[in-house]
């Protein structure tokens, strides 16, 4: 069914009073731990708590057996732990998203919906993307075989003029309805959003998962450094943000959480019915990200990295503050007073690249890069570090790490803990203090190469069955073909794919 109808759609008195009073310490204590109980849950729910302690990411890998079948939509792990046949179906997909990149370097939304949108292009669906580009400076329609892009001029404030781009969709949609339509974030507000019932929301960060930054930022802190206005103003009014996220998140009709721990905070949070949340992770460009030692090798010569190197560490992203770079700037320069040897390569741009010069020639910041120079440089290093303050979404950059045959150092938050290093085969997590990642640097240091070489092709096993852009198109695909007929909700269809047995291991609580 199309996307049709946008409206419509003495002794004894000692006894009793002993009695009583032991009755009273009876509700006291129940009342103490059931106060406890709530506490905890709810540090954990902010991530406060190592998942280990309330949920751990095991909670997820349980819930769907290696040889799992059922209504799809009553899955409460991530698609991707399943394999799925060629599509039954093609359909007429619509995407709303606010940036649509033309050259350069994308970011991370912006990246996942080119990626996404590709896959399903070349897998026969008919795509349209409503958008803008990124520079604001591309308005005729561009065809790529069955991916469409409409681009659209920005409005007064700069951004994307989601009314012109309704109006199109509704001139399309009414002469030939599109089977789905997909938002990336609020990129298609949810008044209008609430009108169609074939519409899925993907969501990369939620004003919940904020709270938790903001704490951490506050938290880094020096004893006499004041609290921003910035800050205030962002601590003083998140709570009124999440309450109207809860409010209109019910206006989209299906979600997608790009993390476990996101659909956990969607069901339990923000009240929504477990069959219209779906967890989706991530995935990246398999073809792109790939070891290859020979690329490493030279990327390495390139930039001068000596020979008798005891370790490299990499780190790549925007080099601002909320991605911790103070941290790792704090935290690298006191490694450096112990261990002459390592090194720490930074790909990306931003005011602390200036800062990580002051610690050459141990640490060399290497500039922004394209996808391909990116693989290079992940093929360079010993392991990624993303030291990251911000609990939102699930960060590409450790993903494709991870497909190149890398191990992980990265901040302890939920997003990271529950889908990615889900045990310490994967790598090494700290809390966001200076204290904390200088304790898991020592670790990595004290393990060498050769352990973090075996960490690092269990990370690349994970991400080739988890992370893929194959696979993440096809869960994509899977939850669309599901919306348009029930018929495809049932898993394992005839022409679905067998889990593989080497993929087990993930999913059984160890």
């Amino acid at each position: 069914m199309g996307v049709v109808g946008l409206k419509d759609l003495g002794a004894g008195t000692r006894w009793k009073v002993g009695r009583g009073v032991g009755f009273l310490w009876h509700w006291v204590w129940l009342l103490s731990m059931a106060v406890a109980v709530l506490f905890f849950y709810s540090l954990s729910i902010l991530g406060l708590l190592p998942c280990s302690q309330m949920y751990s990411g095991q909670k997820f890998v349980n819930t769907a057996e290696p040889e799992w079948s059922g209504d799809l939509r009553e899955l409460q792990t991530a698609w991707n732990r399943l394999c799925y046949g060629p599509p039954p179906d093609f359909m007429r997909i619509a995407l709303f998203v606010k940036k649509w990149p033309m050259g350069g370097i994308p970011g991370g939304l912006e990246r996942h919906a080119m990626t996404l949108h590709r896959v399903l292009a070349n897998r026969g669906h008919e795509i349209h993307v409503f958008t803008m580009s990124a520079d604001g400076q591309e308005f005729d329609d561009h065809i790529d075989k069955n991916l469409h892009i409409h681009f659209f001029k920005p409005n007064a404030g700069g951004t994307f003029d989601y009314s012109e781009a309704w109006e199109q969709f509704s001139k399309m949609n009414s002469s030939y309805p599109f089977d789905i339509v997909h938002s990336e974030s609020v990129a298609l507000p949810h008044w209008r959003a609430r009108d169609i019932p074939s519409l899925a929301a993907s969501w990369h960060g939620i004003a919940f998962e904020v709270i938790h930054s903001d704490i951490v930022q506050d938290l880094i802190r020096k004893p006499a450094e004041p609290r921003s206005t910035e800050l205030q103003q962002s601590m003083s009014g998140r709570l009124a943000r999440v309450a109207d996220e809860v409010r209109f998140f019910h206006n989209y009709h299906h979600h997608v959480a790009t993390s476990d721990y996101v659909g956990d905070v969607l069901h339990t949070i923000y009240q929504l019915p477990l069959r219209n949340v779906h967890i989706i992770l991530n995935g990246v460009d398999e073809a792109k990200f790939h070891p290859d030692p020979a690329k490493g090798a030279a990327f390495r010569t390139k930039y001068r990295v000596p020979t008798n190197a005891s370790l490299v560490l990499g780190a790549a992203g925007r080099l601002v503050r909320d991605k911790g770079h103070p941290l790792l700037f704090e935290a690298f320069s006191k490694i450096l007073k112990k261990h002459k040897h390592v090194y720490l390569l930074i790909a990306g741009s931003g005011p602390w690249g200036d800062r990580y010069e002051e610690l050459a020639p141990n640490a060399k910041t290497v500039g922004p890069m394209t996808p391909i120079e990116l693989t290079e440089f992940y093929n360079a290093i010993d392991i990624f570090v993303n030291p990251t303050l911000r609990s939102q979404g699930l960060d590409h950059t450790l993903l494709e790490a991870m497909q190149c045959g890398k191990p992980l150092l990265a901040t302890h938050f939920s997003s990271i803990t529950w889908s990615v290093i889900i045990n310490k085969n994967f790598g090494y997590t700290f809390s966001p203090n200076v204290e904390s990642l200088i304790t898991a640097l020592e670790s990595v240091i004290q393990d060498g190469k050769e352990t973090l070489q075996t960490k690092g092709q269990v990370c690349l096993d994970y991400a080739s069955f988890m992370f893929t852009a194959t696979k993440m198109g096809s869960s994509y695909e899977r939850l669309f073909l599901c919306m348009k007929n029930t018929t495809y909700c049932h898993y394992p269809l005839p022409t679905d794919c067998p889990v593989p047995e080497k993929s087990y291991q993930y999913f059984i609580s160890s």
